[in-house]
This record gives C-alpha cells, structure tokens and sequence, in this order.
C-alpha cells in the first residue's frame, strides 16, 4: 500500500532545493553575508575604544620635565613629528601636522605652565578641537593624580595661534577618493561586462574575419573607455573645482597633472576588469567578483576617512591597496602643490601593480 503524498516533505524538499541553491551561488553569499560584514567590521574598527589620529610636533623651546609631555607623548593614536626648522614649517603651513604645541613654565604663578597650539588653515580644525580635548583631559587626570592641592597644573589658551596657510576644505579629502573610485568602478566593472558580452555575443568571433589584429581590437575597445572616463574625470573636477571650491593650487598646471595621474590609475583598474571578465563563467558572477576587488579598496584606501584612524594591524594591508596610493597622490598635488616628481613613490607602487596585474591579465584572458 503506497503512503499518501505528503505536502510537507514535498514543500521541505523543495526548501532543501532552493537554499542549497541559494548557497551555490556567489552573488547571494556574497552580497547578503560578505559585504555587510565588510561594512560591519570596517566601521566597527573605526568607532572601537574612540580612537584618535592626530599628528602634533612641539616647539624647540618648550618645556620637556612637565608630566603633561610625558603623557601626551604616550597617548595612542598621537603621532609626534620630530622634524625640526623650514621642513616642520612647511608641514605646518600644509596641514600634515595639527597643530605645534608650546609649553611654557611658569614658576612664579599660580597655575605652573601655560600650553600655546600654533596651527594653520591648511589643518583639518576637527583634529585641532579633537587635540584641544585630549590635552584638557589629560591635564584633568594628572591634577587628580598628583597635584590634588593645587587649581590646575596647567591651561590651555584658547586662542590657537594661526599661521598663513591654505584653507581645508572637506571637498578637498573627498573629492580625490570619489574620483579614484570612479576610476576603479568603470575600470572594472565597464571592461568586465564589455568584454564578456563581446565573447558570449561572438562578436570578437567575428572581428576575426576582418584583417583587424586582436591586439588592436582590445585596444580600440580599451581606448573607447579611457576617452570616456577621461571625459568623467574631468567633468568630476570642475564641477569640484567651481561649485565647491576644490582647491587647485597651480590652476592648469595642476589640472594637468591630475589627468596624467588619472590616466595612469585608470590603466591599472582596467586590467582588473580584464581579469573578472576572464574568470566570470556567467554575467550574473561578475559583479561578485568586480565587488571583491572594488568593496574593499572604497572602504579601505582613505576614500572618506583617513586610513590612520584603521587599527595598527589594519593600516599596512590598507597601504598595499593601489586606490590608496592614487588618493594619496591626488591629495598631495591637490592640495599641497606636489608635482608628479614628488609623488614618485606612489607612482612607483601603482606601476608595480600594473605589472603584476596585466601578468595575470595576461594569462587569463578568453577570446572565446
């Protein structure tokens, strides 16, 4: 006698079906789990324990015997500059250091030092308020500590001394970033579905017939994107520039420099994009793959937040990225008037990973 059908079995067997099917696929794994704990755990390392960067330098004549230098020196998360003379106060005017802080003794008053800040326009003010309020902290811990008789062992003047200097703008730390990840989203995502569909449509099948090179034809296709996102780059520049006052410190010159600095980058993410399209079995798997090479560089490479702010562990991983190096480079000519010259080192790791990504490039790359 055969049993009566079942509708649970046959409904829990079709569970079984579709969440093993679920679970097969890339793009689902990838999208509900990886990339929410990728959000989770960046943001996560950002707001643990209410961790600082802050880049200060003291002045040549201040007081070294006071514990308030001792204690700010063992604070983490500040960085002391030891540069002394003209290079100290080019980092001043340009906005690499905080603010420099004097501490003066006071032997014959009441309260026993007094803490001057000198900072420039250039500086980031969130850093300058965020040092301000480490310093009064730390001078109220000491006073409960080791001086309970005494009002205060020190004060800090509210008045921050402010040297010439060019004014930080938001824009002008998240314009390089948005950029940069324009560049790597068209490089790779644009060459990824470019060319997969021209395999999957037979097109370069068909070029094969004509008396065309291939060589030629991945370049033709490749130059039809570098023309375009040229295009973007610019537009995404001016509009920075005139809207929002994105600072460019020598005009067209300037200009030129990122364009060549853009070009460059955009060589590079375009070979990602070479590599997905070559390992994608289907178009629904490239964006998971375009996702693990773009995701992590957006929220690792400095594209909003300085990359200080990352966990020790996490900053060299995030320096090895090449977004990380374009955005340092754009900042730095930006901003600061370098030149391409000074950026050699940036330019060298991005050259580097050009190589080693057209190699594999290269080697995996399907003409059918």
């Amino acid at each position: 006698m055969s049993k009566p059908y079942s509708q649970l079995q046959a409904m829990m067997a079709i569970t079984k079906g579709s969440l093993r099917s679920i679970f097969r696929s890339p793009s689902a794994v990838i999208f509900s789990i990886a990339f929410p704990m990728i959000f989770i755990l960046v943001f996560g390392f950002i707001g643990s324990g209410g961790r600082v960067s802050v880049n200060i330098a003291f002045a040549e004549q201040t007081d070294t015997l006071n514990p308030i230098y001792q204690s700010l020196k063992s604070i983490p998360g500040i960085k002391v500059v030891t540069k002394k003379g003209a290079p100290l106060q080019e980092d001043l005017e340009k906005g690499r250091i905080a603010a420099l802080i004097n501490i003066v003794a006071q032997p014959n008053a009441a309260v026993p030092y007094s803490i001057q800040l000198t900072s420039s326009e250039a500086a980031n003010p969130q850093n300058v308020q965020v040092l301000q309020s480490i310093l009064n902290a730390l001078i109220s811990g000491i006073n409960q500590q080791r001086f309970p008789s005494t009002p205060t062992i020190a004060t800090v003047s509210k008045d921050v001394k402010k040297i010439p200097g060019r004014v930080y703008r938001t824009i002008d730390f998240i314009l390089p970033g948005q950029l940069g990840f324009s560049l790597l989203s068209a490089g790779v995502f644009g060459v990824a579905f470019l060319f997969f569909n021209l395999r999957q449509q037979l097109v370069l099948k068909r070029f094969y017939a004509t008396p065309i090179k291939r060589s030629y034809i991945v370049l033709g296709e490749a130059l039809s994107r570098v023309i375009f996102q040229m295009i973007t780059a610019v537009i995404i520049i001016l509009v920075g520039h005139y809207a929002f006052n994105f600072t460019l410190v020598n005009g067209l010159v300037t200009f030129a420099e990122i364009m060549v600095l853009s070009f460059i980058a955009l060589i590079l993410f375009m070979g990602f994009g070479f590599i997905v399209s070559s390992v994608a079995k289907s178009e629904s798997t490239i964006p998971p793959f375009a996702n693990l090479i773009t995701l992590p560089q957006f929220l690792l490479a400095g594209t909003f937040f300085s990359i200080d702010n990352f966990p020790t562990w996490l900053q060299p991983i995030s320096r090895m990225l090449p977004l990380t190096h374009f955005n340092n480079a754009m900042r730095n000519i930006a901003f600061e008037g370098a030149g391409l010259k000074d950026c050699s080192f940036e330019l060298g790791v991005l050259g580097i990973w050009i190589v080693v990504v057209y190699i594999v490039a290269f080697k995996t790359f399907k003409w059918e």
